[in-house]
Order: C-alpha cells, then sequence, then structure tokens
C-alpha cells in the first residue's frame, strides 16, 4: 500500500507533509486513498499539501472522515484530531464564567471551574498570534507592575539618546546569544519598541539572565542609553503565595495522572485496588472527597509509529470505557475532576479542550466526574475559604529540562518538581512556544490562558510518571504517578517510572501522605508540609 502512495504522489507530482502521508496510509483501499488525494489537490489548488491545506479545507475533511466506517473512520478522525482538527463542533463551554456548583451525592462539597472557552469555527491567521503574544506581555506586565522597586520604569522607545542614565524597562525576549567574550546579548521588546542590551559574564545578573528564555516577560534594571544599555537585574514576575488557606473539615485531595488505560502495560490490577480501597471501610478512605487526574487518562491511539504493538485495547472509545468502568465504581460523595493530556482524544496544541464526548461518550455518564480542559483552575469552597488548585498535565516539562542548563544538569526528570518551580517563577504554564513539539499554541488574542494570573494554592501536573512533592513561596508542587509500567520508550530514555503512587494532601492540616499501590499495599508520610 505504502508504494502504490508513493508512486501515485510521484505521478501527480504532488508534495506532502509528513502528517498527510501518515493519513494516506490508513487507507487500505488504494482507489480510496487516491480519491482523497485528489479532491485534496482539486480544493486546495495546490501542489504542496499539508496541515493548513485540511485546515483550509475543514468541510471536506470533515466530510471524508463521515463517510468512512470501522477502524479506518476512527484512525483518520484520531490523525486528524492529532493535527489540531477536531471534526465535531461541540457547542461551546461557557467555563469562563466562574458558576458554583455542589457534588449532589455531598451539597457540603463546593467548586468553581475556571477555563479558557473553546471554539472550533475559527481560523487561525498570523494576527492571532500577534494578539497572544501582545495579550502575554500585557497579563505579566500587570502582574509586574505589583514588584516593589521598579524605579524609573520607562516604555523601550523612551530610553534616553547619548546621556547614560538608569532606567528599568519590561520587555518580553526576542533574542539571545552569546559573544565570543562569553557575555550575553539579549534583545528585549515591548509596544513601543526593541532594544539589545548586554550582560557582562562576571555580574552579578548573569545567573539569572542566563535562565531567560524566549518569550519570557521580565522586569530589567538597566543603566545606559539607546546605543549601549548595561543589565544590572533580571526580576521574574515569580509567584508567591501570601496567605495559606486551611478549610475546617478533615477532607483529603487525592491526586491521579498517567493511567493510560488501554496500554499493554498498563496496571489493571493495581488501579482496581486503588478503587477497591476507595470503597473500603479504612477511615483514610473515608475522608477522601475530591480526586484530581491530571492527564494521560488513556493511552489513545496513533499517538506515535508502531503504537499498535503496545496496545491491549486498539480502539480508542472502548479505551474509555475501560477508564468510565473504573470511575463509574468510585463512591458518589467524592467529586472528581478530569483534564486531558498528549494521550487523549484531543488535540495536541494547548490549551487543550476537555475529553472528546464523540470517544468518551461514557465518561459524561458518571455525575460526579467533571470534564475540564488543560489547563484548569479549580477552586475549592468551604463557607467564605477559597482552596486554588491548577490542573496542568505537564507537556512544557521536558522543553524547560532540555532548555534550562540547571535543570538539564541535575536531571530534574527524576526530580520533576524542580521543573515546574520555573513555571511559577515566569508565571508561565509553557513559556517557550514551539520548542518542542508539546509547546505548541493556540492562540488567543484576547488572553493567554497558559499564564498563571492567579496564584494557586497547588500546582499539580502529570506526564514525567515520577511523584515529587515540594514547596515554592508557599506553593506546593504536587507531580503525579503513572499506573503503567516501563515502556519501551522509557527504557530507551533511561527513564524509570514511579508507579502507583497516590499523593493526598489534607485540606485542615495541609500534611501530606503517600499512599503506594504497587504489589501490596503501602502507606508512607512525606515530611514536605
Amino acid at each position: 500500500m505504502r508504494e502504490e502512495i508513493l508512486n501515485l504522489i510521484k505521478d501527480k507530482r504532488l508534495l506532502l507533509a509528513k502528517e498527510i502521508f501518515d493519513i494516506l496510509e490508513n487507507f487500505e483501499d488504494p482507489e480510496l486513498a487516491k480519491s482523497f488525494l485528489e479532491n485534496l489537490e482539486k480544493v486546495s489548488g495546490q501542489k504542496v499539501i499539508t496541515k493548513s491545506s485540511l485546515n483550509k479545507n475543514y468541510e471536506y475533511a470533515k466530510e471524508l472522515a463521515k463517510n468512512l466506517s470501522g477502524n479506518l473512520k476512527e484512525s483518520v478522525e484520531k490523525t486528524l484530531i492529532k493535527l489540531g482538527i477536531t471534526l465535531e463542533i461541540k457547542k461551546e463551554r461557557q467555563i469562563r464564567e466562574v458558576k458554583i456548583k455542589s457534588n449532589e451525592e455531598s451539597p457540603s462539597i463546593k467548586y468553581k471551574i475556571i477555563a479558557p472557552e473553546f471554539s472550533n469555527e475559527k481560523k487561525i491567521e498570523v494576527k492571532d498570534f500577534v494578539g497572544h503574544f501582545r495579550s502575554r506581555y500585557q497579563q505579566i506586565q500587570r502582574i509586574l507592575l505589583n514588584r516593589q522597586g521598579l524605579n524609573n520604569l520607562t516604555s523601550i522607545n523612551k530610553i534616553p539618546i547619548g546621556t547614560r542614565q538608569k532606567f528599568t524597562i519590561i520587555g518580553i525576549v526576542a533574542e539571545k546569544r552569546v559573544t565570543k567574550n562569553k557575555n550575553l546579548i539579549i534583545k528585549f521588546e515591548d509596544l513601543t519598541g526593541e532594544v539589545s542590551a548586554l550582560v557582562k559574564n562576571e555580574s552579578e545578573s548573569f545567573l539569572n539572565a542566563s535562565e531567560l528564555q524566549l518569550d519570557d516577560v521580565v522586569a530589567v534594571k538597566c543603566s545606559g542609553n539607546r546605543e549601549i544599555t548595561f543589565v544590572h537585574e533580571i526580576i521574574y514576575p515569580d509567584a508567591i503565595l501570601l496567605e495559606k488557606t486551611k478549610f475546617d473539615k478533615e477532607a483529603y485531595i487525592a491526586f491521579i495522572s498517567d493511567i493510560h488505560a488501554g496500554s499493554k502495560k498498563h496496571l489493571k490490577k493495581e488501579f482496581q485496588n486503588f478503587v477497591y480501597w476507595l470503597n473500603s471501610d479504612n477511615e483514610l478512605a473515608k475522608k477522601i472527597e475530591y480526586i484530581f487526574f491530571v492527564g494521560d487518562n488513556v493511552d489513545g491511539v496513533g499517538i506515535f509509529p508502531g503504537q499498535e504493538n503496545s496496545l491491549e485495547i486498539k480502539n480508542l472509545r472502548e479505551q474509555y470505557n475501560l477508564l468510565a468502568a473504573y470511575l463509574d465504581k468510585i463512591p458518589k460523595r467524592i467529586a472528581m475532576f478530569m483534564c486531558p493530556g498528549q494521550h487523549d482524544s484531543v488535540r495536541v496544541m494547548e490549551p487543550q479542550p476537555p475529553i472528546d464526548e464523540h470517544y468518551g461518550a461514557d465518561l459524561y455518564e458518571i455525575s460526579n466526574l467533571v470534564l475540564v480542559p488543560n489547563p484548569c483552575m479549580v477552586k475549592l469552597l468551604e463557607g467564605d475559604k477559597e482552596f486554588r488548585i491548577l490542573m496542568y498535565h505537564g507537556g512544557s516539562i521536558h522543553a524547560l529540562i532540555n532548555e534550562i542548563e540547571e535543570l538539564r544538569l541535575m536531571k530534574a526528570h527524576n526530580c520533576p518538581a524542580k521543573a515546574i518551580k520555573h513555571m511559577l517563577k515566569r508565571r508561565h504554564l509553557a513559556p517557550m512556544h514551539g520548542v518542542s513539539p508539546q509547546i505548541v499554541y493556540v492562540p488567543c488574542a484576547e488572553k493567554d490562558p497558559m499564564v498563571i494570573e492567579e496564584v494557586p494554592n497547588i500546582l499539580c501536573t502529570g506526564e514525567v510518571h515520577r511523584v515529587d512533592i515540594e514547596r515554592y513561596n508557599g506553593i506546593l508542587i504536587i507531580t503525579g504517578s503513572c499506573w503503567q509500567s516501563q515502556t519501551a520508550f522509557e527504557e530507551k530514555l533511561g527513564n524509570i517510572p514511579d508507579p502507583c503512587k497516590v499523593p493526598l494532601f489534607n485540606l485542615k492540616t495541609s500534611e501530606m501522605k503517600i499512599l503506594d499501590f504497587l504489589d501490596e499495599f503501602k502507606e508512607g508520610e512525606n515530611e514536605n508540609k
């Protein structure tokens, strides 16, 4: 089949992006593949066919998938979803407006959900990216303006010419390079212009400056003029929790991530033991009132080449059926919140909408499960008290570790909370657009949803398959475990997962416990309180 497709492409003198070729390879019938290609060429009017060709001809792609059936339909739909093309236009979920809800089985459990709205109808244009980064700059600028000590604050276009002065600017990093003398030259932009600033390698600010990544927004204390500007201090927006919140009622939150239901490596027995424990007479289990599921809830289909060889369940809907069967057995008194990850039935581009209702239909039947986007802020309420939990699956963790020398040298995949600190320091969950496949945005001109505008009490992530717990400026960081044994890919990278661990947080005392459901059930205390 592959050879026939290649011959067809050659005969028609077409140039295809790899993603489009992957779709064609899903067709078993050469005539159907030929028809798809001819129609796409016709409606696009191009010989070079890329992902944008499908985006521009959304209705055709939708109609094509609609006329397919069985595994072929699911495979093509999944590939299109991973390209960011959702075939079913769901009604927009008005989540941005704060709503207060209660768990029907436990009316005392109240919560607010704050997350972006989603629409699949708008075509993305260059101006959307311009508006997106303008919004990001303005959001973080407002955070920085609340910092003390920003003396002589000025816009870049008002930096003096000729006379040397001391001044402070707020800029977004547009370029960064090392000179032959090992100094740094960083180009900063604001809404009025741009300036290149020198950071000497022996200066106190060099370490902070060397950590700067493209698209970071920071305040910079400088001296000099328009011709030559010297950096004296870099001030990150940073996140600081000024006041702890403790509930009067003793209630626990459990944090789960990376279940990977449907994988051959999925630890089915161990997850069933966790669900069984939740239903037991154990006093601690009875006090759990919330569970947060932080992405990669199923293993997905077509996520990486050859994935079908590692799947026990090769149908995406059936993977979600297995997941729903687990969750349906969890006591209804427990409020559950679930966001997607890269393996779920949503686009990879962030922010990710809630899990697709087409594939995850059974999840929508579970009364105490709330499906939310990635990222999402959930606020738990007790009277006038508010406890904020920011959920983010964590796709940007790998890029942060690869790009920041400190994290790279300490091999931070083994201690991922160190990488999460940099998100809080920058007040952004994925600051480096396009650095890796995991950091690709859907631009939002009105507001960058990845900016951490409101400081959370807890920031919880998944992705790295290892539990790690730290505090940063009063904020509790929790990176989740997994329910999957080491995969061939992880073995190749040398990544050793730490499966079946469940962090628990006590809302009354702020204490942490970590439960271990691997093999025999164990219970351990974590000293980080």
